[in-house]
This record gives C-alpha cells, structure tokens and sequence, in this order.
C-alpha cells in the first residue's frame, strides 16, 4: 500500500490518543519506519502489522480499527487529499456508490503502481443496493464497511450494512447490501 495509507493511520491514532500511543503501536508492530512518504509504496504487511499493533494498543478488535480507519479515510484523509474527486463522485451517497467502480481508475492516474481494488454495483433501488468489493488483499471487509460508513456521514445519509456474502464462507468476493 502507499505511504498515505499509512500516515492517515498514523494520523488517526496521534489525533485521537497523542504522539505516545503511535510510539507504542509503532513499538508493538516492529514497524520501525520513522517518517511514511505518501507516494511510495510500502509492503501491505507494513499496514497490516499497524492495524494489528493498533487494536492490541487500543484493547479493541482489528475489525474495529478497520471500520474507524475507513471512516476516517473517507472523512479527513479523502475529504483534505481527494475533496474534488469525491465531490465529482456524485451529489449523493447513491450517485457515489453507483460511480464507485470507476472511481479508482482516477486514483490510479496519481499513484501508478496502485493495487486497487474492484467494485460493481448491482440491485440498485431507490433506497438500497448490492456492493461487490473484489481484491487480492484478505481481511480488509470491514475497512469497506468503514469507508461506507464514513460516506454515509459525509452525504449526511445514516447506512446500514449487511454482508450478503464473503469469503470468509467460501465466497468468491464480498457483496454488502447498502440501506439508506
């Protein structure tokens, strides 16, 4: 993953618990990398052992930490980096969610060696749709919620979400059913 991944993580731990929780998560992950440039890429271990790191520091499950990261992409990471490619993702959480699959190919454009992953978008209705999020990272279901989640708060749109199928159960990808 790129160095923003990691620094938006970083980010997060130092606004909500100070400079000394990162220290002891960066102590506790064996991650011994001072300063992440934004651009370069970085071993997904790398983030993977900060998220680790972080729930163990934290006294709450990765999973947590992956829902409260992607909210916090989405609402401070995306909104200061990326304000206007989410803003020309669409006028509300429908239109984005509808435009997501192409939404990475835009990204793609600033960060070259990106590995993104997919999505498509199926059952759409006037106030739900399917969500197929398809990547060759593992484990990372619940940062989709997260990033959901936070796109729900910034179109002020409450969202439920339902995993309908995951791999976890032998699935071939994750399907969310998103509800407004």
């Amino acid at each position: 993953m790129y160095g923003i991944v990691n620094k938006a993580i970083e980010s997060l731990v130092i606004e909500g618990f100070g400079e000394g929780k990162w220290e002891a998560i960066k102590e506790t992950s064996g991650v011994d990398i001072d300063y992440f440039i934004s651009n370069e890429p970085y071993n997904d271990d790398i983030t993977y052992a900060l998220a680790i790191a972080t729930a163990k520091e934290l006294k709450i499950s990765v999973g947590d930490v992956l829902i409260a990261f992607g909210e916090y992409w989405i609402l401070k990471t995306g909104k200061e980096r990326y304000g206007d490619l989410l803003e020309a993702g669409g006028d509300n959480l429908k239109e984005f969610l509808t435009n997501l699959p192409t939404f990475h190919n835009r990204i793609m454009l600033m960060y070259p060696k990106l590995t993104p992953p997919e999505f498509k978008v199926s059952h759409i209705e006037s106030n739900s749709l399917h969500l197929h999020y398809f990547s060759k990272r593992v484990g990372l279901k619940e940062f989709v919620r997260g990033l959901v989640q936070g796109l729900g708060k910034l179109y002020n749109t409450p969202v439920q979400l339902e995993i309908i199928s995951d791999r976890d159960n032998g699935d071939h990808h994750e399907t969310f059913k998103v509800s407004w």
